[in-house]
Order: C-alpha cells, then sequence, then structure tokens
C-alpha cells in the first residue's frame, strides 16, 4: 500500500511538471506576441466590448458594477495579498508547521519579485485608448493583481491541500484560490487598466509557479524535510 501511494505520487508529480512546462510556454507565447505587437487587435477588441458602446470611457453595466469591481480586483492588492500571507504563515506556526510556513513566505515572496522583475523587463505601457476606472502604478505586463493573485492564492491552497489527508478539503483550497485568481483577472480587464493579454500572461506565470511550489511541497515532504500531511 506505501509502494502505490508513492507510485501516485511519482505520477502526480510528473503530471504536475508537464502542466507546469506547458503554462511556461503559454506564457512565452503570449510574451511574444505582446513584444512583437500582435496581440493589439484582440486586445482592444476585448476592452471595447466591456465598455458602453456610447461612451467607451465607462464600463458596462449599472454603477453598482464597477464599484463592485473594484472590491474584487482589491483582493489582489500587493496589501491584501500580504496580509494574507502572513495570516496563513502565522496559524502554521502557531500550528507547529514551521517549515511550511516559511516555505509560503520565500514562495509568495519570491513570486513578488519575480513579478517585478518580468514588469520591468516588457516595460508595457498601459491600455491608453479608455479611461482606466482604477489607479494604476506600475507597467502593465505581466498583470501584476493577475500573477500575484495566482501566486498567492494558488500557492497557499496546493500547500494547504497537501497538508490535508481529506480529498474534498483539499480540492476545497484549489477551486476557492482559482476561482479567486479568475475573478480578480477579470476585474482588471473590466476596470480597463489592463490588456486581456496581461492578465493571461499573469495568471500563466502565476499558476506555473504555484504548481512549482505544490511540487517542491511533496518532494520536501516525502523528503522528511518538512511535515508530512496531517492525518484525517
Amino acid at each position: 500500500m506505501p509502494h502505490q501511494a508513492a507510485k501516485n505520487s511519482q505520477k502526480g508529480t510528473l503530471i504536475s511538471i508537464l502542466m507546469i512546462a506547458c503554462l511556461l510556454f503559454a506564457f512565452g507565447f503570449v510574451a511574444q506576441i505582446v513584444a512583437e505587437g500582435k496581440s493589439s487587435a484582440f486586445d482592444h477588441n476585448i476592452i471595447l466590448a466591456l465598455r458602453d458602446p456610447g461612451n467607451p470611457s465607462l464600463p458596462i453595466g449599472p454603477a453598482w458594477a464597477q464599484e463592485a469591481a473594484r472590491d474584487v480586483t482589491a483582493l489582489g492588492s500587493i496589501v491584501v495579498l500580504v496580509v494574507i500571507t502572513f495570516a496563513v504563515s502565522g496559524y502554521l506556526f502557531l500550528t507547529r508547521k514551521h517549515s511550511a510556513a516559511w516555505l509560503i513566505l520565500v514562495t509568495v515572496f519570491g513570486g513578488i519579485a519575480l513579478n517585478d522583475l518580468l514588469k520591468l523587463a516588457f516595460a508595457r505601457p498601459r491600455p491608453d485608448f479608455v479611461s482606466p476606472a482604477a489607479r494604476v502604478f506600475t507597467s502593465s505586463f505581466p498583470s501584476g493583481h493577475a500573477s500575484l493573485s495566482a501566486i498567492t492564492y494558488l500557492t497557499i491552497a496546493a500547500l494547504l491541500a497537501r497538508s490535508q489527508s481529506s480529498f474534498k478539503v483539499g480540492l476545497y483550497f484549489i477551486v476557492l484560490g482559482a476561482l479567486l485568481t479568475m475573478v480578480i483577472g477579470i476585474s482588471r480587464i473590466y476596470l480597463g487598466v489592463h490588456y486581456p493579454t496581461d492578465v493571461l500572461g499573469g495568471w500563466c506565470i502565476g499558476t506555473a509557479w504555484a504548481m512549482g511550489c505544490w511540487v517542491l511541497m511533496v518532494w520536501l515532504q516525502y523528503g522528511g524535510r518538512v511535515q508530512p500531511p496531517s492525518p484525517a
């Protein structure tokens, strides 16, 4: 039985590595078409589809929808993500899962540094053909909210799921992290502060980073370097 569990874990790790490779390839593809200026029509058409035809400066929908989008997008802000990271890490420290707590801290803040480096490297200007409905201070590609929400929520979800022996509880963490990441990214496009390709790129690199951390956690657990999954 333990031998079968080990084989299943190895199979899952190989599948995860393959998915990471696919996500990195997708990010490279998106980055290339952005750098070559081939995504302009795609980006413009989607943003304008989310704008009032009579007044492109305004997003479609009632006034409350724009305010709701700002609330949702705040879930991907650096301040909120840092607070959540410290809150989860604090819980893990209190439950004596020190290695997992440090792994989350290093992963999230390492992801923040990665995102900043990518933004500096691409230095893509923000959309300038619509009025943004939120204030922005950095370059556009990849979307920081999309990538950092993926890095933070999916990394925490993956590591917390790995610490559970219950499949349902683990799946709950993963689905919740994925849904949060999706709605935050969509809110950035709706508010006119990011091109769709910015968000796609952010999702790809953020999810690849999160999955990489999941694989690392599995390797560390089976190597006895961090705590194994909690018993049922």
